[in-house]
């Protein structure tokens, strides 16, 4: 009796922050109610289980404008005009390819930088030493915040991504060796001159966007939880969170978007991708991203005629809804004994201590989606949405807000598995530079060098089992 006590004591305890319980995987739902029953290329595209009709029908008229491409101004279609004048992809789902991740470019190429083409998935981040406004950083003064790699007529694109990969080699405790690829940036055929002395670069891969609006529910006090939980636990892993400027709270909140979290909410990070990356200009990114020394791309024409913005709020609004009432797909094999062995390695290396397993979804942010369709969920997204260092060999050596060069944002791991069904590969980590989850695991440093080591331990079969769990969620 009393050793019952003590388990169920355990198992409440456990529960309270998030960590996982082996017994229970076979009754997960990785989203709880909303969860969706789906395989193959649409795997990441459904909606939320339990929305309503009336989100049913905004979240497909989202899914156009999300999906289909903006037109270069002046145009007759005035609702989807006003494309750049720089940018990268012609739609959101140019770089989300089927709401899934994209590759630094196609797979099936050689290494060498001559056989590589950068695809618009792979985005360079740009920014010079010292510290902006809010605390973010401070944007190249020659080409703003990022590279954009097209533009409209009559404008130069500002440069070309040249990309190539060094091999990187080791091998496990039995012996097995392996090989990494670590990848090398430089910029070609500049627009406008010279990068600015001291130019840090930072790459970024389109992540899948399933689950998301699930993420944006969870309460912040959990997020401070977690801080305080591994502040308090023995062990290097001590994660931050970051802290930026949401415009459309008009106040400095909780990171939780983007590789390094530098984005609050889901409207934050959309309204910013449309700006850079699409050119599209809205009430709270209303300038144009033309830098002072780009006269053609000053002088474009704006789309959108007769109003301020090139995309007015309530159809962002509906872009917005789509992407927060993308489903999460059920978990794959769940009852499999390889499985159930992997999930013990996973914690037994302490990978559930960034990875936290799941949570309680609070009142969905965003009002456009009802809170019967989000609040009160069992979700389990593996992440605990806070900055870790992971060591020089992953760094970009980039401070974004309260971020170092070193740190990045745990990156939650349902839906992993999915990817290649979806995008036709397994490129992971925030520049694609893995081959699969256990090259990404391998890349870990810092506060996870413990786990990296652990997983070198491991036999062939152990490996094995360890990736088929992560690959299951």
């Amino acid at each position: 009796m009393r050793a019952a006590v003590l388990g169920a004591v355990a198992v409440a305890a456990l529960m309270g922050l998030g960590l996982p319980l082996s017994a229970q995987a076979p009754a997960l739902n990785s989203g709880g109610a909303t969860t969706v029953e789906v395989r193959g290329r649409n795997a990441f595209s459904m909606p939320l289980a339990t929305l309503t009709e009336a989100e049913r029908t905004r979240f497909a008229v989202g899914n156009s404008f999300f999906r289909r491409n903006w037109v270069e101004a002046p145009a007759s279609t005035t609702g989807r005009d006003g494309l750049g004048p720089h940018f990268l992809a012609r739609s959101c789902g140019g770089c989300h390819i089927q709401d899934g991740r994209g590759a630094p470019h196609d797979f099936d190429q050689g290494l060498t930088p001559e056989a590589l083409t950068p695809s618009a998935a792979l985005l360079l981040r740009l920014s010079v030493p010292g510290v902006g406004r809010h605390g973010a950083p401070v944007w190249e003064p020659s080409y703003g915040e990022q590279l954009n790699t097209m533009a409209v007529q009559g404008v130069k694109p500002e440069g070309r991504v040249v990309l190539s990969y060094s091999e990187v080699k080791g091998s496990f405790a039995d012996g097995t060796p392996y090989t990494l690829l670590k990848p090398h940036y430089s910029i070609a055929d500049l627009a406008y001159g010279p990068l600015a002395e001291g130019t840090m670069i930072g790459p970024r891969i389109a992540p899948q966007l399933a689950g998301v609006g699930l993420l944006e529910a969870i309460p912040e006090a959990e997020l401070r939880q977690n801080v305080a939980r591994q502040a308090a636990q023995p062990g290097p892993i001590k994660g931050q969170l970051n802290q930026v400027w949401d415009p459309f709270a008009g106040a400095m909140k909780v990171g939780r978007f983007g590789w390094k979290a530098n984005a609050a909410s889901l409207a934050h990070q959309t309204a910013a991708a449309f700006q850079g990356d699409l050119g599209i200009t809205s009430r709270h990114f209303a300038r144009e991203a033309c830098m002072p020394k780009q006269a053609d791309c000053l002088a474009a024409p704006k789309g959108a005629k007769g109003s301020a913005h090139e995309i007015d709020d309530h159809t962002l609004g509906e872009v917005v809804l789509y992407q927060a009432a993308l489903a999460p797909a059920a978990w794959r094999e769940p009852t499999n004994e390889t499985v159930r062995l992997g999930q013990r390695l996973f914690e037994q290396a302490q990978c559930a201590q960034c990875h936290r397993p799941s949570y309680i979804t609070g009142q969905p942010p965003f009002p456009r989606l009802s809170p019967r369709s989000v609040a009160g969920q069992r979700i389990w997204p593996y992440t605990d949405l806070l900055l870790h260092d992971m060591g020089e060999g992953l760094a970009d050596d980039r401070p974004d807000h309260l971020a170092n060069g070193r740190q990045w944002r745990t990156p939650p791991l349902w839906g992993i598995g999915l990817i290649k069904e979806v995008n036709g590969h397994q490129r992971l980590l925030h520049d694609g530079r893995a081959r699969g989850v256990l090259e990404a695991v391998l890349w870990h440093g810092g506060e996870a060098e413990e786990a990296r080591r652990a997983v070198l331990a491991m036999s062939r079969s152990e490996r094995e089992a360890l990736v088929r769990f992560v690959e299951s969620l």
